[in-house]
C-alpha cells in the first residue's frame, strides 16, 4: 500500500481481515498496530470484513470512521452454499473412515492448530466432557502451527480414542457435513468464515464472543457464544449440545437459513464488484 501510493495509483483498497494485534501487549502490540494504521492511511478506501470489526478499529484509532464500511452484510467472500452443504453421504463416509459411530455426537474445529484459536481450552473441554459422557467426539482438522497436537493428546490421553487429529484437507466440506457442532473458541477473528460454512452444511456453531466471530453467530439463535479463555463455559456450551439434539437441529436449521440468505459467495462478490467499479467510474473507468 505504502508503494502504491508512492506511485500515485488513484484508487487503493484495503481490507482488513483481522488483526494479529488484538491479543498482543506492550512493543509487539504497537508495531503491528502501527503498521495497520499506515496501511490504512495510505489507503484510500478501506473495507472490513464485519461490522464488529469496523467498530473496533474505528474505536482503536487505526481508522475514522467515515473511511472505512463493510460491505454487504461482511465476510471475505462468503461461502460456496453449492460445494458445502449437508451430505448425508459425506457424513456416513467421513464417520467410517475415521471409525466414529454414526450415532456419536461429534464437536469438529477446522482451521490452523495455534495457541490464539483456544485449541488449548477446546482440548481441556472436551477431555471433561468426553469423561462423563460416552458418545461424544472430538474431531480436529488443520495444519499443526505450534505442535499442539502433542500437548491435545497429553491432555486427552484418557479419552483419545474419541479423539481424531486429521491435519490439513483440501476438502474441508466433509468434515463439515460429518459434524454435529462446529466449535471456534478463538481469541481474534476478523469474521469467522468457517463459521458460515459450517453453517451452511447445518451445523451449529459454539464459539467466542469477539468481534469478528460475534457477526457470524446470533447467539442463541444460529450458535452459542461464550467468553473467550473460559474452560467452563465452553464446556457447559458443549455439554448442551451433547445432551439436546432437537436445539442442534434448531440452530442449525437457523444457521443454514442465514448463510443461505446472508452470505452466498454471489452476494458478496457482486457486492464487492459493484464497489470497485462505482470508484473507478468516479474516474471515468469502469469494471
Amino acid at each position: 500500500m505504502i508503494a502504491a501510493r508512492l506511485a500515485k495509483t488513484p484508487v487503493r483498497v484495503h481490507i482488513f481481515t483481522g488483526q494479529v494485534w488484538a491479543t498482543r501487549h506492550g512493543l509487539a502490540r504497537w508495531l503491528f498496530k502501527m503498521a495497520d494504521s499506515v496501511t490504512a492511511s495510505c489507503a484510500t478506501h478501506v473495507l472490513a470484513d464485519s461490522e464488529s470489526q469496523r467498530g473496533f478499529l474505528i474505536a482503536e484509532g487505526v481508522v475514522p470512521a467515515d473511511k472505512i464500511k463493510v460491505l454487504a452484510n461482511g465476510s471475505i467472500c462468503g461461502v460456496d452454499t453449492n460445494r458445502f452443504q449437508p451430505s448425508p453421504s459425506a457424513r456416513s463416509g467421513v464417520r467410517t473412515e475415521l471409525g466414529i459411530p454414526d450415532d456419536a455426537v461429534v464437536f469438529l474445529y477446522l482451521g490452523r492448530l495455534n495457541r490464539d484459536k483456544g485449541i488449548p481450552e477446546l482440548a481441556r473441554a472436551f477431555s471433561r466432557l468426553a469423561s462423563q459422557r460416552p458418545d461424544v467426539w472430538l474431531v480436529l482438522v488443520g495444519p499443526d502451527e505450534e505442535g499442539l497436537q502433542v500437548e491435545v493428546s497429553k491432555v486427552c490421553s484418557d479419552v483419545e480414542g474419541r479423539l481424531r487429529l486429521i491435519g490439513f484437507t483440501a476438502e474441508p466440506e466433509r468434515y463439515m457435513a460429518m459434524a454435529d457442532v462446529f466449535c471456534l473458541p478463538s481469541h481474534r477473528e476478523g469474521f469467522g468464515s468457517v463459521i458460515i460454512e459450517a453453517a451452511a452444511c447445518a451445523v451449529p456453531a459454539i464459539a467466542t464472543r469477539i468481534y469478528g466471530v460475534s457477526d457470524a453467530v446470533q447467539d442463541e439463535v444460529t450458535g452459542v457464544l461464550f467468553e473467550p479463555g473460559s474452560e467452563d463455559q465452553l464446556l457447559a456450551a458443549m455439554a448442551t449440545m451433547a445432551e439436546n439434539s432437537e436445539l442442534r437441529d434448531c440452530l442449525g436449521l437457523a444457521a443454514q437459513q442465514r448463510a443461505l440468505r446472508d452470505f452466498p459467495s454471489g452476494l458478496v462478490t457482486s457486492a464487492l464488484i459493484a464497489y470497485l467499479d462505482a470508484l473507478l467510474r468516479e474516474r471515468g473507468r469502469h469494471v
